[in-house]
């Protein structure tokens, strides 16, 4: 069965008369939008914040990536854009449109954070 788009709706043609020849199905649409739900991008860590976080001896174990990466889902489902991210002793801002740490510091540190419109506390 082919489907083709009137008014924002999607109609079943019977016989293969749809108005347009390379109609994708059903199976197709579903497919490509559950695709583009499942975004399990891995973050990614800018020159900037790997610059800090060399300068001030703070590591991230593949177990702690992970959880970032998994409050960084969280955020994003939110419709965050720019984060703060409290996650251990460390705080961190994140581009969440970009999926990126822009920079890391210890949270003793931080005393005013500006430019972000969410902010996260990660256990």
């Amino acid at each position: 069965m082919n489907f083709r788009v009137e008014r924002g709706q999607v109609i079943p043609v019977k016989n293969g008369a749809s108005k347009e020849t390379n109609a994708p199905s059903s199976l197709d649409f579903q497919k490509i939008l559950q695709e583009s739900l499942i975004k399990d991008e891995k973050i990614k860590i800018s020159q900037h914040a790997k610059q800090r976080m060399l300068e001030r001896n703070i590591k991230l174990k593949e177990s702690d990536m992970n959880t970032l990466n998994q409050a960084m889902n969280n955020l994003e489902q939110k419709g965050a854009r720019e984060s703060l991210m409290l996650y251990k002793d460390l705080a961190l801002i994140a581009s969440v449109n970009n999926r990126t740490i822009i920079t890391a510091l210890q949270s003793d540190e931080m005393e005013i954070v500006t430019n972000i419109d969410s902010a996260v506390i990660i256990r």
